[in-house]
């Protein structure tokens, strides 16, 4: 019994951390806007003005989120690992956000229609 216990308030805790930390859509498009992320992505997020510029509509929240917080690290001068990822302009850019700009961005784009994205 006392492991049960133990389990549920393990669960309530998880439920009540993601509820806590829940990405905004709406704030995501802002901050899409805001750091005019379209200039290089498209405005759609799936039409690069360079092909060697990936689309971004559709992709996986956390692979964004991922990427994003890679950017940060290497503008910060991270030794280079799988985990750092160093370019000037998109370091320039990551630095400006918060965890919470990084999450609603990135739910913000992995909502948007493209090829990336997966129908149910």
């Amino acid at each position: 019994m006392k492991h049960l216990k133990l389990a549920l308030c393990g669960v309530v805790l998880i439920i009540g951390s993601s509820l806590a930390h829940a990405a905004d859509l709406k704030a995501g498009k802002v901050t899409w806007e805001k750091l005019n992320c379209a200039s290089c992505h498209g405005a759609d997020a799936k039409s690069p003005i360079m092909p060697a510029y990936p689309i971004l509509a559709g992709q996986h929240a956390d692979f964004l989120a991922h990427a994003l917080k890679a950017y940060q690290r290497g503008a910060a001068g991270a030794p280079a690992s799988a985990n750092v990822r160093k370019n000037a302009v998109m370091g320039a850019f990551a630095v400006q956000m918060s965890k919470q700009d990084v999450e609603n961005v990135s739910a913000w784009l992995a909502s948007q229609p493209g090829p990336l994205s997966v129908r149910r």
